[in-house]
């Protein structure tokens, strides 16, 4: 879940029986994680072995990385608003920025209700690996889907609910923005990445129809 850390998360609230967490996302170590398991909820174990971990996964415990993630689960919780605070304005400008500079672009998910670090686009005519490749040569770091999905080349299926077209929909962008990031790094966003998406663009067939017909697809 990629809420924890960047949004207040209360399972009470939410009303569910499971919640996974992952501690990267609140700049905990990599490759751990939390399970919260509803009382009386039964799951079935991926690994069985030891009654380590309730039953519920054999295997020994990394207790460094354990400790680390209850460390940055800590200084999420007491900082939470002030990330929140920090983070929304870089967002925001980012989601202002790109489609004013750029046409064609479309901001995907809700202005408002979104992550406070979370930003991402639809980019018209062209594919996004061709821009995540050379925005990352210009030193900007971005997906062009969600993590779980990156190494699959096909349109999201998420964005094909929300009723993209899979043309539109092969140009996603995501930007996921940090406490490490500045509004400099914003600005230098929106300057190197029209650039990139008219360079691209000349090489579009479907581009070349767009402005000989009007028509993308």
């Amino acid at each position: 879940m990629a809420s924890a850390g960047n949004i207040p998360v209360n399972v009470k609230d939410l009303g569910v029986d499971c919640l996974s967490l992952s501690g990267n996302q609140f700049y905990g170590p990599k490759g751990v994680g939390v399970l919260w398991v509803k009382r009386g909820v039964r799951i079935i174990p991926y690994l069985d072995g030891g009654v380590q971990e309730g039953g519920r996964r054999a295997g020994t415990e990394n207790v460094p990385a354990i400790a680390g993630l209850g460390k940055a689960a800590d200084i999420a919780v007491a900082k939470l608003q002030e990330r929140i605070n920090y983070l929304t304005p870089l967002r925001d400008a980012l989601l202002k920025e790109l489609p004013s500079k750029i046409s064609h672009v479309t901001v995907t998910g809700h202005l408002v209700n979104r992550l406070p670090g979370h930003a991402s686009f639809c980019v018209e005519f062209i594919e996004g690996e061709a821009m995540l490749m050379l925005l990352n040569s210009q030193g900007v770091g971005v997906t062009s889907g969600s993590a779980c999905t990156s190494k699959a080349l096909k349109a999201s299926h998420v964005l094909i609910a929300m009723g993209m077209s899979h043309a539109v929909a092969q140009g996603s962008l995501l930007m996921s923005l940090g406490i490490n990031n500045t509004m400099e790094d914003v600005n230098y966003v929106a300057a190197v990445m029209p650039p990139i998406v008219e360079r691209l663009r000349q090489m579009s067939p479907l581009w070349d129809k767009f402005l000989k017909t009007g028509k993308g697809e």
